[in-house]
């Protein structure tokens, strides 16, 4: 009897510690439950959470399929079992996850002025419940919803965005923890079947989030890629490192003589804002330490950092260039780092390894890289086009310069906007829909997709060139780190469609602007090549009409550059340097750099004679010396024929007479053009395509006179910035 006393006695404090467990209950819809599931006990949010606190907590799932946190709604939380058995367990933590049934047009239209009374009620009654009346309350942002759900356009996604909206007041209001679960998901439409209710790897994502939020365990100390020994910090801006660590943690940030210290936020991250430096030639050491953990990036330089981006022309390496001697020689004497974005696997017509596409699911599509000083290997590796650009800057500005390159062959503008801007615009949120038989996606880039995603079991499976992919996996990645501006090489894999891609270019540089908060960064692409493909000369100039258009935007020409069969052709010095001159005399303002061919800036009629007047010129030139090539004229009905220049027309200073009246004038009008009229630069002018102002008197002005400016100036032109 004694030694079964003994035995008792030793028992009680492991019963007791058995009592202690924390109680956590997991409150929510079908999502909380594990709908779709094959087993949801096995593999529901709550359970998978379970396993990773481990035994000194105790899980249980209060989910309900279809609970509206609305008590007007048409499946009230409050009237279901599972709330009641909630309350009667007494919970020391509570997870609230409610909202997405709300979105039904049964609900939040009617009764959204009672959400927050409601949702602080269920709150409220959680308190009363417990012995102490102070539970651990965590507030969920929702998970989710994606497009193709039914309801998706015609409420379901603006009411979902307003009562995430709703939800972030209520844990604000109450100074409760918020767990943000669209924060992962919200990249993750694979993980979404039925576009609403997460799998079982979708449920392990959701159950780490709330575990980091219990525990305060975010992983310790890491920063994104992008941070990384011999890296450009963009000069005269406030510089931002940013990264994640355990909650609550103290972090410090040491860059020369700059100290900050912060501390991480409940979801673990942290930020630290330093005051903008000049490029002074020094290198400097960045220090991030919290508490034992300590990471050091060295040889960091100040200059200035571009962000260069497209598709395969971009991609196109010095190595595969016209111009490799010329590219090795560029790199003396200057300070380029290289910050290389390769694909893990390339979109050549071939069927990807399985292993590939689950990488590429989870978001794998770059492989790791660092900052690299310029070598030989690594800049006959790199882009031409950007390698070119940096180089005349370098060379210009005398300060170090930072290209980061993340262009992808054959890709689609569409993967380079985030999913929210495309979901609310009114054009673009139809591309998102089925996208693999989508025909606002060129034919090309669905017929490859399908191609290299053969060997997927998942009809979710993600590709580079899915609308908002290599947003997702090449854009926010970087979004942290600051930028001058960006050059984009692009539009092959659009040029189907010019009308819609006039909707979809100004939404990428918007989208961009938003990501890095400046509603002004520089923007300069290239304007498509020559080339055999019929719709490309209506694309180049569209291209200009865009640019004309877009604030802070430009472009450069490339289409004396093509080639009539390929798609990439070698000369990319040349291209390069273009982009720079634009960077030079506007960002830079370097107004002696010539930055633009001849730019047609209105055409008139006068005395029986078609007038075209040109900025940028103040001598119009050939480019090899004979006569001007590729100018046409149209009649009334728009019917065009060639201009015999030799016969017809002559230069004047910056402008082109025409003997005769014409309606319309075009020039470069081919898809691959020898067209060959310059500036006194040796710059090239654009395809472009104008209407004739027969009578600009009827506007209530004098007839004007060769040289005015006084009537038909475009009404999309802008002064170039």
């Amino acid at each position: 009897m004694k030694r079964l006393f003994l035995a008792l006695i030793l028992a009680l404090p492991l019963l007791a510690i058995a009592q202690e467990k924390k109680k956590v209950a997991c409150v929510g819809n079908s999502v909380t439950y594990g709908y779709g599931h094959k087993n949801p006990a096995e593999t529901s949010y709550p359970t998978q959470l379970q396993q990773l606190l481990g035994d000194d907590y105790e899980v249980r799932n209060f989910g309900h399929s279809g609970a509206t946190l609305l008590n007007k709604g048409h499946r009230p939380y409050t009237t279901l079992p599972e709330y009641k058995a909630a309350l009667e367990w007494q919970p020391d933590i509570v997870v609230i996850h409610l909202g997405l049934n709300d979105t039904d047009p049964r609900n939040w239209p009617n009764y959204r002025d009672e959400f927050f009374a409601d949702y602080t009620g269920i709150i409220d009654s959680f308190k009363k419940a417990h012995p102490d009346g102070n539970p651990q309350i965590f507030v969920c942002r929702m998970t989710p919803i994606f497009h193709w759900h039914r309801r998706f356009k015609s409420g379901t996604r603006d009411w979902y965005w307003q009562i995430q909206e709703e939800i972030e007041k209520i844990a604000k209001h109450g100074n409760y923890e918020l767990i943000d679960l669209s924060r992962y998901l919200y990249s993750r439409p694979d993980l979404m079947p039925d576009a609403l209710h997460p799998n079982a790897e979708g449920a392990g994502i959701i159950a780490k989030q709330v575990y980091s939020a219990i525990t305060d365990d975010c992983g310790g100390l890491s920063l994104p890629a992008i941070y990384s020994d011999n890296m450009v910090v963009q000069r005269d801006v406030p510089f931002v490192v940013s990264g994640t660590a355990d909650a609550g943690k103290e972090i410090i940030v040491s860059f020369g003589r700059q100290k900050r210290v912060t501390k991480a936020a409940q979801d673990g991250s942290w930020k630290v804002r330093f005051t903008p430096m000049m490029a002074d030639g020094m290198k400097y050491t960045i220090t991030v330490e919290c508490g034992k953990e300590k990471i050091k990036f060295n040889n960091v330089v100040v200059g200035e950092v571009w962000l260069c981006s497209g598709q395969s022309n971009m991609a196109f390496m010095v190595k595969e260039s016209s111009h490799i001697e010329q590219s090795l020689a560029n790199m003396k004497g200057k300070d380029i780092r290289l910050y290389d974005m390769k694909p893990l696997v390339l979109t050549n017509n071939i069927e990807w390894d399985s292993v590939d596409l689950v990488k590429l699911n989870r978001h794998g599509h770059y492989l790791p890289t660092a900052w690299q000083e310029q070598d030989k290997k690594n800049v006959s590796d790199f882009s031409a086009v950007a390698y070119h650009f940096g180089a005349m800057l370098a060379d210009s500005l005398g300060v170090p310069v930072g290209l980061i390159c993340n262009a992808v062959g054959g890709a689609p503008a569409e993967a380079f906007i985030d999913r929210k801007t495309l979901e609310f615009n009114p054009t673009l949120v139809d591309i998102l829909y089925n996208w693999k038989e989508n025909d606002m996606i060129q034919d090309w880039c669905r017929g490859r997709a399908v191609k290299n995603s053969a060997k997927s079991n998942n009809k979710l499976q993600r590709h580079p060139y899915e609308p908002c992919y290599l947003y997702e996996t090449g854009i926010a990645p970087i979004a942290c780190y600051p930028i001058r501006g960006a050059i984009w090489y692009q539009g092959e894999s659009n040029a189907h469609n010019v009308e819609l891609h006039e909707v979809i270019f100004p939404t990428l540089i918007e989208s961009w602007r938003k990501t890095w908060e400046n509603p002004e960064m520089p923007f300069y692409f290239v304007q498509l090549s020559g080339i055999n493909r019929p719709s490309w000369p209506h694309f180049r100039d569209s291209q200009r009409r865009l640019a004309e258009k877009i604030p802070f935007c430009d472009y450069a020409v490339s289409s004396d550059k093509g080639h009539p069969t390929d798609v990439h052709p070698k000369e990319k010095a040349p291209v390069g340097e273009r982009l720079a001159r634009l960077a030079l005399n506007q960002t830079y303002g370097m107004s002696h750099v010539a930055q633009h061919g001849p730019t047609p800036a209105r055409a008139f009629s006068f005395r029986g004679k078609t007038v075209i007047e040109f900025s940028n010129a103040i001598e119009l030139k050939t480019s090899d010396g004979k006569a001007l090539r590729s100018l046409e004229i149209a009649d009334s009905i728009g019917c065009f024929t060639p201009v015999d220049f030799e016969k017809q027309a002559k230069i004047e200073g910056n402008r082109i007479i025409i003997e005769g009246t014409a309606h319309r004038v075009r020039y470069g009008w081919k898809p691959f053009t020898d067209a060959n009229l310059i500036n006194e630069a040796g710059l090239p002018a654009s395809t472009f395509e104008l209407k004739v102002n027969t009578e600009p008197w009827k506007l209530g002005r004098k007839r004007p006179r060769p040289g005015s400016h006084a009537d038909n100036a475009p009404s999309a032109t802008k002064t170039r910035q």
